[in-house]
């Protein structure tokens, strides 16, 4: 990457801060960008779910590992949950969608709850390991909410069979034209007879655009955040025996000794496995951390949605400097580093990749999805919504010292740097996490293409950025409605 001649910067930036410029390119299609990752972790897209309780749950996890990024399950959450947790991740089927599951005696009610868990909004009825129909919302419409599934449901709905899923393009094409002569918009998928789950037509085609992010075993991957405090070796391994793929130790403040004893510890555990540490802000904090054993460094103090470190404390760094600095620094060493926080739009991310980094991680802006581990809300005015907060507020912390004595929790909680609730409403037109990728990733395929990149290490290569003030960024806005 390089700036505009005669632009290089006198002081910090932000994402904001600049723009990519448009160079010769020889890609033809956005579809022949490769988006994989070379840090080790094996996605197929440069995305990683940041490790926050309102946001990183099972179900975001197998959604997200689907299309090929990750997501890291909080430090927070008791090993049981997590155990349980990664069993039915690395139980998905890489193109079947786990299904919501009801029984034909469940009532209206309780399957339009679970329906709020996934975009599609139907679930399977089963009886006796054995499909008895489907139920869709549209099914459950103008009916009273205590009338059981049974007298609404579909019953011998049209299916697929496991075995005609792959990931072969034509394969892929016939289960869609099977669908779209039915005029199905999805259909349960059987295996010797017995639900696996669910297709979409729109899964289907996605299914032909991404590859999943998958282990040795050809099981979805996951990862697991450590804390610094306690045990940390055993927490690696519990987390490794129950199949986590990468490990990632998280403080806020990663350059510390504390930090640096903790992660070396944890590097012992199993050498060959990937380990991230964080955060930091500055080349000397990527070096020390790679030292005491990290292969990729977390980026960011500060830039998060939820994170009030800044207004607080004035320690942070605009994070597209960070950025720069630290994966220059990594680079050197032969490691890498996840650009952390700060993305508000699909451009941010481009940027971050431009600078450097190998990975971004999204945190709040996943939080308003149907697959965010949160309930469902209405605010009055017919807009759902869920709640998110941030990893070092109140609410955060009190869950995380649930275990100590209640004079030390009163002494904790006295101090926070985060948002304790703050409501993620739902975009009507992008209301699942798939949404979401598909808006940053054809942006990013996009951002490709102008660079005349084919990879993401040709993209960091080939990028020019070009610095701009707060007009230039805002002249980039679409306008709503007209002028």
């Amino acid at each position: 990457m390089r700036f505009l001649p005669g632009q290089s910067p006198t002081h910090d930036l932000t994402y904001g801060d600049a723009f990519l410029v448009p160079s010769r390119s020889e890609i033809t299609s956005r579809f022949d960008v490769d988006l994989a990752t070379d840090d080790g972790t094996g996605t197929t897209i440069p995305i990683v779910v940041a490790n926050m309780t309102a946001v990183a749950g099972r179900r975001m996890a197998e959604t997200v590992a689907r299309r090929g990024g990750l997501v890291v399950i909080p430090q927070d959450i008791p090993l049981d949950v997590v155990a349980r947790g990664v069993s039915r991740v690395k139980a998905c089927d890489p193109i079947a969608e786990r299904a919501i599951v009801v029984r034909p005696d469940d009532t209206v009610d309780t399957a339009l709850l679970l329906m709020t868990k996934r975009p599609h909004a139907a679930a399977l009825v089963v009886a006796d390991g054995r499909l008895a129909g489907l139920v869709t919302a549209a099914d459950c419409r103008g009916v009273d909410r205590y009338t059981q599934v049974h007298e609404v449901m579909t019953r011998e709905p049209a299916t697929v069979d496991a075995a005609e899923l792959s990931r072969d393009p034509q394969a892929l094409q016939a289960v869609f034209d099977h669908l779209d002569e039915a005029r199905l918009t999805l259909a349960p998928v059987l295996r010797d007879g017995v639900p696996v789950g669910v297709v979409t037509r729109k899964g289907i085609v996605r299914s032909s655009i991404y590859s999943p992010a998958l282990d040795g075993d050809g099981r979805l991957r996951i990862a697991g955040a450590i804390g610094i405090n306690g045990d940390v070796e055993a927490k690696a391994a519990a987390l490794l025996e129950i199949g986590v793929d990468t490990l990632v130790v998280d403080t806020a403040h990663g350059h510390q000794a504390k930090m640096l004893d903790a992660l070396a510890r944890v590097r012992s555990v199993r050498p060959g496995v990937p380990v991230v540490a964080g955060n930091v802000v500055t080349a000397e904090g990527v070096r020390d951390l790679v030292e005491a054993g990290a292969d990729i460094v977390k980026v960011g103090v500060g830039p998060g949605a939820m994170c009030t470190t800044r207004m607080q404390t004035g320690v942070g760094r605009p994070q597209l400097s960070a950025v720069l600095e630290c994966a220059a620094a990594a680079r050197e060493l032969g490691k890498h580093v996840w650009a952390d926080g700060g993305v508000r739009h699909p451009r941010d991310v481009a940027i971050a990749l431009a600078a450097g980094a190998s990975q971004v991680m999204v945190g709040s802006w996943f939080a308003g999805t149907h697959e965010s581990p949160g309930e469902m809300h209405e605010d009055g005015t017919g807009r759902l919504y869920k709640e998110s907060f941030g990893m070092a507020s109140t609410r955060a912390v009190t869950a995380r010292t649930a275990g100590a004595g209640a004079f030390e929790r009163a002494r904790k909680a006295l101090y926070e740097e985060g948002i304790s609730s703050s409501r993620m409403y739902l975009d009507p037109k992008r209301p699942g996490v798939e949404d979401l990728l598909d808006d940053i990733t054809s942006g990013l395929r996009s951002s490709c293409t102008y660079a005349g990149a084919g990879t993401l290490d040709e993209f960091r290569e080939r990028a020019v950025l070009g610095l701009q003030s707060a007009a230039g960024f805002d002249e980039g806005r679409p306008l709503p409605a007209g002028w």
